[in-house]
């Protein structure tokens, strides 16, 4: 019977791929990078606004650890923790990976070279097996051929992509005739993330962003009413954003770490510490100890509990030392280092780092205000409003967005 176990699979894994969706229901799901919960009425973003007054609307949406673009997106596409979906920073190091010199680097995009680095069924994959098409506009590694397969429609990622061509490719998909057009499309804006590193969270010029992006998101809204088949509209946001204070930073060369014992990256709030291959655990007990007395209540040493609360254990990737930097502060490499005003990626619970949720279609109530929800339930609430079997396990399930769901 085991001989025929391969066979059997890729029968229903092909029996998946040309199935019939359960109904009839459209998701464009949209994020825009860096949009904290708390922007629509800090920057008076009146579509968004209006939006939710139409549809469910988070208090907030906490992220997953570390609070970062790559991670965050990977995890609300997957459904699964950064440990479990591969990605768990913008950068970082794989020790059981080899350049051919030192360890395997991983960088933001890396997956569209070597798809290898990210595990999981992103949603464009699950729509694709479920036999329903998928289109992305610049999702975070949605050009990478994850499992073998990219979804139908995709774009490689481009920072000069004018923003106004990307709701109207949206519409262009969704005006597809019922045979090719996709049924899950996501999106992805970064002017907000951008702004709010450049001047901060308060500035005019973040504040012109959010309704730069407001006033397109408004402007889908409005386009997708006149399809005549069900399109929900999800908007979400990865992570928040902090003010940061230049004179509170961190000089990874003042922490004096041996490199020749360590390798370092540098996430700017996260500092990732990788013991070299002859590193021995009382060098790496020893560090921890220095380095905890170093930090003066601006950065945090993740103890075991930590890495248990936030997910994130001691893997080849995360790191054998991990410090967290306190709120508003930052690692720098040294004293000439420029600090951003604005950055992420601090306790993914602390208000200023809450990410935004609003959704409306015909899948959701209205007017409905949902209490603080998890990113990881934004992947299971898709698969099922648009009637998709899960294929293998995720971290995510459905609990507060059940109260906005008809």
């Amino acid at each position: 019977m085991l001989r025929f176990l391969p066979v059997l699979c890729l029968i229903f894994l092909s029996s998946l791929a040309t199935a019939k969706p359960a109904n009839n229901q459209h998701v464009v799901l949209i994020s825009v990078d860096g949009l904290r919960h708390d922007y629509i009425e800090k920057h008076q973003a009146s579509e968004l606004s209006r939006i939710a007054a139409q549809g469910v609307r988070a208090e907030r949406m906490t992220p997953v650890y570390p609070a970062n673009t790559f991670p965050n997106h990977l995890s609300l596409i997957t459904g699964r923790y950064p440990v479990n979906h591969g990605i768990v920073n913008n950068r970082f190091t794989d020790k059981t990976r080899s350049d051919g010199k030192d360890f395997a680097k991983y960088s933001m995009g890396k997956g569209f070279k070597d798809s290898t680095w990210v595990n999981g069924t992103p949603l464009w994959n699950l729509a694709e097996l479920n036999g329903v098409k998928a289109a992305t506009y610049f999702w975070p590694e949605s050009d990478a051929r994850v499992n073998g397969r990219t979804p139908t429609y995709f774009y490689h990622y481009s920072k000069y992509a004018d923003y106004q061509a990307r709701i109207d490719q949206i519409i262009q998909w969704l005006r597809l005739p019922n045979n090719a057009r996709p049924k899950f499309i996501a999106g992805y804006f970064s002017l907000v993330d951008s702004q709010g590193h450049k001047y901060g969270p308060n500035a005019q010029q973040t504040r012109l962003a959010v309704q730069e992006v407001d006033a397109l998101l408004g402007q889908l809204f409005d386009r997708l009413q006149s399809f005549d088949f069900p399109v929900n509209l999800i908007i979400v946001s990865d992570h928040g954003m902090q003010s940061t204070d230049k004179d509170s930073r961190v000089q990874v060369d003042s922490l004096d770490i041996d490199t020749t014992l360590f390798e370092i990256v540098n996430q700017h709030t996260q500092l990732h510490i990788y013991a070299k291959e002859n590193t021995s655990s009382q060098e790496i007990t020893a560090l921890k100890h220095r380095l905890d007395s170093q930090s003066d209540q601006r950065f945090t040493l993740l103890n075991q509990q930590l890495r248990k609360k936030y997910h994130y254990p001691v893997t080849a990737r995360t790191g054998d030392i991990l410090l967290q930097a306190s709120s508003g502060t930052v690692f720098t490499e040294d004293k000439q280092s420029n600090v951003m005003p604005g950055s992420h990626g601090y306790w993914p619970d602390a208000q200023a780092m809450g990410a935004t949720f609003v959704a409306v279609g015909p899948a959701f109530k209205s007017n409905v205000q949902l209490p603080v929800m998890s990113n990881l339930e934004v992947y299971p609430a898709i698969a099922h409003i648009m009637g998709l079997s899960l294929l293998g396990n995720i971290d995510g399930k459905m609990d507060v967005i059940t109260q906005g769901l008809r």
